[in-house]
């Protein structure tokens, strides 16, 4: 079971927040964060890295982890601001605006490997969507968002595949960017194979 923010509890501190984001890796939309507070000596062993979990069962726990949850919240940074800033900045910026979406207090911040500047102590921790349960949470609530948001623009956007890339660069996606060039606002233009792309042309 992940357990390991139990150690972090005191008297002074109540309330920990897990945060992580997903979608560091893609060519197309958004980098996601999620935050989420779980109570205390909150229990469910099907909590996981969402990498490890089905979509199926991802979907189901995203649900029961917002209805057992003291709080959460999501926050994205399109891709233009990706471009803009670089994919760790806009990872940070994704999770700092996570934070100021959380209408509840909290006295520790978890998060998986990134280091935020932050008001409230925050502890990063490697791995930590394998270790606590609350960043595992919080991945996995991420995920399912922005899974979602890669089906919605998949109905607008067939040609790209990205019901099945989730974004990513498959095959598919590739052939469909040497088809049809990148979607500006949507597409990461500093990601080396459209920068490689657009260089072509």
């Amino acid at each position: 079971m992940l357990n390991d923010e139990q150690q972090f509890y005191s008297r002074k501190i109540k309330y920990i927040v897990g945060t992580d984001e997903v979608g560091r890796g893609p060519l197309f939309g958004p980098v996601v964060a999620a935050c989420v507070i779980l109570p205390k000596d909150y229990v469910n062993e099907e909590i996981n890295d969402s990498k490890k979990l089905t979509p199926k069962k991802r979907e189901l726990l995203a649900d029961i982890i917002k209805r057992d949850a003291i709080a959460y919240s999501i926050a994205s940074v399109d891709a233009s601001t990706i471009d803009e800033i670089n994919i760790l900045e806009a990872s940070r910026l994704a999770m700092h605006n996570a934070l100021k979406e959380l209408h509840h207090p909290y006295d520790l911040i978890l998060s998986d490997a990134v280091k935020l500047d932050e008001e409230v102590e925050n502890i990063p921790i490697i791995k930590g969507d394998a270790k606590c349960l609350c960043i595992a949470a919080a991945s996995i609530i991420a995920k399912v968002y922005r899974d979602n948001l890669m089906l919605m623009y998949d109905k607008e956007y067939p040609e790209y595949d990205l019901k099945h890339n989730k974004g990513y660069g498959s095959k598919k996606h590739l052939d469909a960017l040497n088809k049809y060039g990148p979607i500006e606002g949507l597409h990461r233009y500093s990601y080396a194979p459209i920068k490689k792309l657009i260089s072509k042309k």
